[in-house]
């Protein structure tokens, strides 16, 4: 009978799975974030990986990681540095050891630290603890291999059983955070439903890992607990931004009254969405897995000219080259939302990193006038709520509208709160009236939001033609009329203009804080915790995250001139910083920019806004844009 072992209860976590891009760590560590958020913690997700297909096994290159940030209440950002540490190689403990704590834990599977191995993580000597500065209690080694081996060796052969090795490492967390193992089980039999043996294999091997760590106490002083604070009742799943963003269109069509079509070419890291929508087609789903990014576009919004809810998803690459058709959906006023999930660029770049300098692009990366609205999602569950309103925004505003999110938040995950559909605002496409029929035009407008009225082709009477050529603004023929087409320009320019965006929100010390944080999108869960930490030093700190790029809210410039101290953080060399400067006279911000491929460090954030709350603010005038930038690296060769 194993000696009792003391829980001790904990209010966060940070757990870091990683291993060769073959070791499972993406599944392990989706599996323990879904059965946290199940039990009603909040939970933010990290999945960090190479863009290699199959990089070389046990080599520096092709370690992939998962982190997950549990807390007993709502939690923001995936966590600097973990807690626990699961390195299934000597590569992976290479690599990702400098992710850990001082005091962390590290889970090794002690059968791929032999010689071959540790000379292709590149160790010097086999004392491979020592030579990272790794106190040896703090390490849970464990022959994993061997021991899945001796599992599975009834069941299956040894090349199978290998793929295992991520359910025990599982499994040994689990026991570790006192998590329930039938939530496990009742995972992979869902996941694996049609393949019942690979199933029970696997349930056997994550009930093996539990029961060492339960038999051995696998060399650790206390096992964890994280309670989950009283939620809002309701239905919670563990959702990642790209299959809330699936949803949120769905849900938009549903509203609407419309059906869903999406055009799309596979593209990383926005091919979930188009996977995630062919599973949909009882929910009048339409999916086009289209030959190239531009037949994706157009197809698209062929569609929207049919009368459907039309999309199309890509990268930053594929907004390049869907940008002529993209403009056909403005100069023709069709209801159209294009996807932008942010990567690493320029060029093919950094696949499966994530930054945000599409802003730009967005903005201005069409040929002539052509203006769009701009949402930017600030987290996997804002994606959602940006999907469901930018779908809103096109159908009422009869116009194609750019969502911005990233591969941090679309292939990260939180815990989210199913809604209600009659929880969810009114769609109500600008459609043609009866009063129109037989006269209709299709550049007839609202007097007052300047939108065109949306008449779907076979009903009679509102026959009429649309196309790439300029058209009268009256009777919708061709025209290269000087006059027209400047009065057409500026129409298309206020229309987009006049759509009604909510305030920017401004959370912290409101009313008296000495330094506004400003970012857009998917940084709002590191600058709010960023905020948060320095408040509670005693510093006066607000921020405020733009949401609505185009257009901007009417309350920006308030916003923005009311504090001594205003610093943009962005991940990008300051594209929101510049648009700023343009559009708010006399704006003259701090910068805080990143293009490294991954996320902010809350604590480096931290220590550049408590250095800059500490300096003496000094006239927009006497600074240049260089002075202004707080973390620039130093360039010099």
């Amino acid at each position: 009978m194993t000696e009792e072992i003391e829980i001790k209860e904990l209010s966060e976590v940070v757990v870091r799975f990683s291993g060769d891009s073959g070791d499972g760590m993406q599944l392990a560590g989706n599996i323990f974030s879904t059965i946290s958020a199940t039990v009603g913690n909040g939970i933010s997700t990290f999945p960090d990986y190479p863009a290699d297909i199959r990089a070389p096994q046990g080599s520096l290159t092709g370690v992939s990681g998962f982190q997950v940030h549990i807390g007993s209440g709502p939690v923001y950002t995936p966590g600097d540095q973990c807690d626990v540490l699961v390195a299934m190689n000597a590569a992976a403990l290479k690599t990702q050891y400098k992710y850990a704590k001082p005091q962390a834990t590290i889970i090794i599977d002690t059968d791929s630290f032999g010689a071959m191995d540790l000379k292709k993580a590149d160790f010097k000597t086999d004392d491979y603890l020592a030579e990272l500065g790794i106190d040896p209690d703090r390490v849970v080694a464990c022959p994993i291999t061997q021991m899945v081996k001796a599992i599975a060796a009834d069941s299956t052969d040894s090349k199978t059983a290998l793929k295992c090795r991520n359910m025990f490492a599982l499994g040994l967390v689990c026991w570790l955070f006192n998590r329930e193992v039938s939530l496990v089980e009742n995972f992979l039999r869902e996941k694996f439903a049609r393949k019942p043996q690979v199933a029970e294999l696997n349930i056997k091997v994550v009930n093996a890992g539990y029961d060492y760590g339960h038999n051995v106490h696998a060399s650790v002083p206390a096992t964890y607990r994280i309670e989950s604070k009283t939620k809002v009742p309701g239905r919670y799943m563990d959702i990642t931004g790209n299959k809330a963003t699936a949803y949120g269109l769905i849900a938009a069509a549903e509203k609407a009254g419309l059906k869903l079509f999406l055009g799309s070419y596979p593209i990383t890291p926005a091919t979930d969405i188009l996977h995630e929508l062919s599973k949909h087609k009882s929910c009048g789903v339409i999916t086009v897995q289209c030959e190239d990014e531009i037949s994706g576009c157009a197809s698209a919004v062929g569609a929207a000219f049919a009368g459907a809810l039309a999309a199309t998803s890509t990268s930053g690459p594929g907004i390049c080259l869907k940008s002529e058709a993209i403009n056909l959906a403005v100069i023709d006023e069709l209801p159209l939302v294009i996807i932008d999930v942010q990567r690493g660029g320029p060029s093919t770049g950094l696949p499966t990193k994530s930054e945000q300098t599409d802003l730009l692009q967005a903005l201005y990366g069409r040929n002539g006038e052509s203006p769009m609205p701009i949402i930017a999602a600030t987290s996997p569950t804002d994606c959602f709520d940006a999907a469901y309103r930018a779908a809103k925004m096109a159908l009422e505003h009869m116009t194609p509208v750019i969502l911005l999110t990233d591969a941090f938040i679309a292939n990260g995950s939180a815990a989210w709160k199913l809604p209600k559909m009659d929880e969810l605002p009114d769609i109500r496409p600008h459609y043609v009236t009866e009063e129109q029929k037989y006269k209709y035009t299709p550049y007839v407008r609202d007097p007052e939001s300047q939108v065109r009225y949306w008449a779907i082709p076979g009903q009679e009477g509102y026959t009429h033609i649309l196309g790439g050529l300029e058209k009268d603004g009256k009777t919708g023929a061709i025209s290269t009329e000087p006059e027209n087409h400047n009065k057409m320009s500026h129409i298309r320019y206020q229309k987009v203009a006049r759509i009604p965006v909510p305030d920017m929100v401004v959370e912290g010390d409101a009313d008296d804080a000495e330094l506004l944080i400003v970012g857009f999108g998917s940084t709002y869960g590191h600058l709010l915790s960023a905020t948060n930490v320095l408040r509670s030093r005693g510093h006066k700190v607000a921020m405020a995250q733009v949401k609505f790029v185009n257009p901007l809210p009417a309350n920006i410039a308030e916003v923005l001139m009311r504090y001594p101290k205003v610093v943009v953080a962005e991940q990008n060399l300051g594209q929101l910083a510049a648009l700023l400067r343009i559009r708010v006279n006399g704006f003259a911000p701090y910068q805080y920019n990143q293009v490294k491929g991954q996320p902010f460090v809350v604590n480096d954030l931290v220590e550049e806004f408590e250095r800059l709350l500490e300096t003496k603010a000094v006239p927009s005038g006497a600074q240049t844009f260089d002075t202004k930038v707080l973390n620039a690296p130093n360039i010099n060769i």
